[in-house]
């Protein structure tokens, strides 16, 4: 696939889903790559923490790559950068903020050095290769959130990143209409724009307004408090730590991610003011009435801090009178583990605090009314949505076709778009795909590995060993040892049979191969007869 009179849009990730954001923009035989995010595993995935996008397509042509560009530091559009920038052997392109988050995430990889990472500066203009790219300044949750104009010979696209109309920022600067109006008068061929909140009917609200919402339930709080939030929400941070001081309490921090946000948003000029932090023994030792704990896990990840905390896992500690406040929006698909936090927090006599009882969180996406003013500055010929799952992305389309936006194009990762020249359209589809971390390993989601581990998870394994003597016959009473099948209270009957049963299935002087085959067989369908499941069962022969 070359791009060399044609205007190229391909999404490897974050379109049909939310999170692992991964776009790239072909012109004159190059491509320009926007963001490079992880998403985080689930049920399908046992054992696994960090899904990754599949690169293949552009690792295939990184030569033809002329940079990676990243709108903002949330994981969802960096996370994947410690295990997939090295061989991608190209410059990376980032603010201050951002650039600090990945030099410190390349540094716990022992890649330092190794990939190249280069600053973008208020102002910069990055010419590369056939794109001509501007950073815009955006309001979002982070600070140093940009939107992307980019430019090429065959027309002029508007990436809007992840955004938010927030005339009252606690970090950063606000939106600029006048910019924004200035860019759409340029003629705007295509944007691709943020799908998350478009069912959404009222916008997001500015940040600045969580501060009262936040500070009423503290006050009202008669123990210690804990605030849960994105650690990433460097807005937020700076909001708690107010909050903190005008309640006249203590902070501490629970959770790793966010000491280390803390410490890159000090050292690039943000949350200077940010209260003293005190340890743990010490926070410990405060009158309950004077300890503010912000921690990780406000999405019910039970290795988080919050998690381990009400699991009673932690050296923080919660009890009778003390408050948890869920400072963040629960991502779709987390309400089970949310609510066995919640649950937890419950069994200890802790009270927990939502958006749906007080206004503690606001939204860094745009709700309808922000989307149809973007739509209104950018004045763009195509929309095509990002960002979201499928129905958010086509209620996106809707919204923009029917406020003005003279066309929409709803795509899907390894979609091939062609943007120009002549009427968009879809090209073919490319190969897509996830990766998994398995501890230190990267292999395919849909691989040997982790469709095995499924199958034992769902069937559960029998390990059999047989030793065969002389004539080719059972030397002794094979070893039978099933390991996740629902036997419990009949294992002494359950394992009598299926040791007969392996005995009966070895035929003298069988090809070894052969044996190990009739033997697995049969000792499966004993177990579907014991169980109704379909073990995998593996088979060990030793012969004298």
């Amino acid at each position: 696939m070359k791009s060399s009179n044609e205007l190229l849009f391909l999404a490897l990730g974050g379109s049909g889903e939310i999170g692992m954001n991964v776009n790239l923009y072909g012109c004159e035989g190059k491509w320009l790559m926007v963001d490079c995010g992880m998403t985080f595993g689930e049920a399908d995935y046992p054992g696994i923490d960090l899904v990754l996008p599949d690169l293949d397509f552009i690792e295939r042509r990184r030569r033809d790559l002329v940079g990676l560009v990243l709108t903002h530091g949330h994981e969802d559009h960096i996370g994947a950068l410690p295990y997939l920038a090295a061989d991608l052997k190209v410059p990376l392109y980032a603010t201050p903020f951002t650039a600090g988050l990945i030099a410190h995430k390349l540094e716990e990889e022992g890649l330092t050095g190794q990939v190249p990472l280069k600053l973008i500066r208020p102002g910069d203009v990055l010419d590369l290769g056939p794109f001509r790219v501007t950073p815009v300044p955006l309001a979002h949750s982070i600070p140093e959130a940009n939107a992307l104009l980019i430019e090429t010979s065959l027309g002029r696209i508007f990436h809007t990143g992840d955004w938010k109309i927030d005339p009252t920022p606690v970090l950063g600067n606000p939106t600029s209409p006048e910019k924004l109006r200035a860019i759409g008068d340029l003629g705007i061929d295509v944007m691709v724009c943020d799908s998350t909140n478009a069912f959404t009917e009222v916008a997001s609200g500015s940040e600045a307004s969580v501060f009262d919402g936040l500070l009423d339930t503290v006050e009202a709080a008669p123990g210690r408090v804990l605030v849960t939030t994105f650690a990433s929400n460097a807005a937020r941070l700076h909001t708690i730590g107010r909050v903190a001081e005008e309640s006249g309490r203590r902070v501490a921090v629970a959770g790793r991610s966010i000491e280390r946000y803390i410490k890159v948003a000090k050292a690039t000029g943000y949350l200077t003011d940010f209260p003293e932090t005190v340890r743990y023994d010490e926070a410990m030792r405060l009158p309950r009435k004077e300890l503010l704990v912000v921690a990780t896990g406000g999405q019910g990840e039970p290795r988080a801090a919050l998690g381990r905390i009400a699991a009673g896992q932690h050296e923080l500690k919660l009890g009778e009178s003390d408050t948890v406040i869920f400072s963040s929006r629960q991502i779709p698909g987390n309400e089970t583990a949310v609510g066995r936090v919640m649950n937890q927090l419950a069994e200890l006599g802790v009270r927990t605090v939502t958006e749906r009882q007080a206004h503690v969180h606001v939204s860094g996406h745009p709700g309808r009314p922000e989307l149809v003013q973007m739509y209104d500055w950018i004045r763009p010929k195509l929309l095509i949505p990002v960002h979201g799952e499928q129905r958010h992305m086509l209620e996106q389309a809707r919204l923009g076709l029917a406020n003005g936006v003279p066309s929409a194009l709803v795509q899907k990762n390894g979609d091939l778009i062609r943007l120009a020249p002549g009427n968009p359209r879809k090209l073919g589809e490319e190969r897509v795909g996830r990766l998994v971390l398995d501890g230190d390993v990267i292999l395919p989601a849909d691989g040997n590995t982790i469709n095995e581990r499924r199958r034992l998870a769902f069937q559960g394994v029998i390990a059999v060993s047989i030793v065969i003597g002389s004539g080719g016959r059972v030397a002794a009473d094979p070893v039978v040892r099933p390991v996740g099948l629902p036997v419990e209270a009949d294992l002494e009957d359950f394992l009598r049979d299926c040791t007969e049963t392996a005995a009966r299935a070895v035929e003298p002087g069988r090809d070894p191969e052969k044996l190990k085959e009739d033997v697995r067989l049969a000792v499966r369908r004993c177990a579907t007869l014991w169980t109704g499941k379909k073990p995998t069962v593996e088979v060990l022969v030793t012969r004298l």
